[in-house]
């Protein structure tokens, strides 16, 4: 069964902004609430990487690459979590993931290509 479930992902010029949401639908608000959050990417030929995070004590991380330009949400009421990615460079193009701690659930990826 599909725990995390991304949508947002598509084609953009550099320069410009996407937002990437998760969700999941299946997870009781109390497991959603206790977990931290996680976005990562993996690009071809890369490993995946850590993006940026939102812990249960409302505090966020970033990649060194990203900061500035990325913001993590989450709404523990409607077992989200979004990405906000303005300010989009070729090197950002992967696929991206969310991510809950605990339990271990991704999903399933949603490609991000940014054309220069």
């Amino acid at each position: 069964q599909v725990q995390l479930v991304e949508s947002g992902g598509g084609l953009v010029q550099a320069g410009g902004s996407l937002r990437l949401s998760c969700k999941a639908p299946r997870m009781i608000l109390s497991t959603f609430s206790g977990t931290d959050v996680e976005w990562y990417r993996q690009a071809p030929g890369k490993q995946r990487e850590m993006v940026a995070t939102f812990s249960t004590d409302r505090v966020t991380n970033y990649a060194d690459s990203v900061k500035g330009r990325f913001t993590i949400s989450r709404n523990n009421g409607k077992r989200t979590t979004d990405l906000q990615m303005n300010s989009l460079k070729s090197e950002d193009t992967a696929v991206y993931y969310c991510h809950t701690r605990t339990p271990d659930y991704w999903g399933q990826g949603t490609q991000v290509t940014v054309s220069s």
